[in-house]
């Protein structure tokens, strides 16, 4: 079937929107190549009018079917592009306040910027020795694959934790390592997490600046390594840090700061054991 048969009458289609994002629209009549426009209405009954570009002749992006909305898996969706990430992210929060979905191996998680009850130990205890597709997308399930991955090779794992400032980070970090100190059983679970995030508040106050998104951007990646014994019990950690962004220590752009450390020594100058430091 060629692309532009599925643009039929009654198909959904996204709309790019100034104040939404995207919008959903349905097709009032079947689309023909060589049409210049195509006849949507809005979910709110407002009749459009789409121009398509004579020289890319894009067509919007096709809308999945409802029956796919909420898939815990994007991949499982029939069409993956931005507004169809976007709004099966959206289902699953607004509607069923599930903040992690799969990608395929990836986990993707939105910031509720509130404390959720589902990181207490009777949750680490069900995805303990779980595949990572039986059980809902959790932070859990990633780290449980990675430990019985390193266990069944004995080879090294890693996860990689990325996203933008104030996407959760940091905290996703902690609870993948409360999730190792947890199933390994290790005699000093809390004591090697705690450690390991004690310093964080140290490292921060040299590596963390206001962006214009975050008053206290982490400015400093970070490289957290865990050491197993050979009875899978943790027996340590070691963090590694490297500065980004280094142009902020000489120039900064409006509404942003330098790091924070040279702020807290100008603060207190004028103390005592300032002068020992002898800047």
């Amino acid at each position: 079937m060629a692309a532009s048969e599925l643009y039929s009458k009654n198909a959904h289609v996204w709309l790019p929107d100034a104040a939404d994002v995207w919008k959903s629209a349905e097709l009032l009549k079947d689309y023909t190549p060589g049409d210049l426009t195509l006849s949507l209405q809005l979910e709110d009954g407002t009749a459009v009018e789409h121009k398509i570009d004579p020289k890319t002749k894009n067509l919007p992006p096709l809308r999945n079917p409802n029956i796919l909305e909420g898939e815990n898996d994007l991949t499982a969706l029939s069409y993956l592009h931005e507004p169809a990430v976007l709004h099966n992210l959206k289902v699953r929060f607004i509607d069923s306040k599930l903040i992690y979905t799969y990608c395929g191996i990836v986990l993707v998680a939105i910031n509720p910027y509130e404390s959720l009850p589902i990181y207490e130990a009777d949750i680490i205890n069900a995805y303990s020795g779980q595949n990572m597709g039986d059980m809902d997308p959790h932070i859990f399930a990633v780290a449980e694959e990675a430990y019985k991955q390193m266990a069944r090779d004995q080879r090294n794992q890693s996860i990689i934790v990325s996203g933008e400032s104030g996407a959760g980070k940091t905290v996703s970090a902690k609870y993948a390592m409360r999730y190792f100190a947890t199933v390994s059983s290790s005699s000093g679970e809390t004591n090697v997490e705690e450690r390991v995030l004690a310093s964080s508040p140290i490292m921060e106050a040299f590596g963390n600046a206001k962006t214009t998104r975050n008053d206290n951007s982490s400015r400093f990646g970070k490289y957290i390594e865990i050491g197993f014994d050979k009875d899978l019990c943790i027996i340590g950690a070691n963090m590694r840090t490297y500065l980004l962004e280094k142009s902020r220590v000489v120039f900064q752009a409006h509404g942003e700061r330098n790091y924070h450390i040279f702020y807290q020594l100008c603060a207190s100058s004028h103390l005592p054991e300032f002068k020992t430091f002898k800047l």
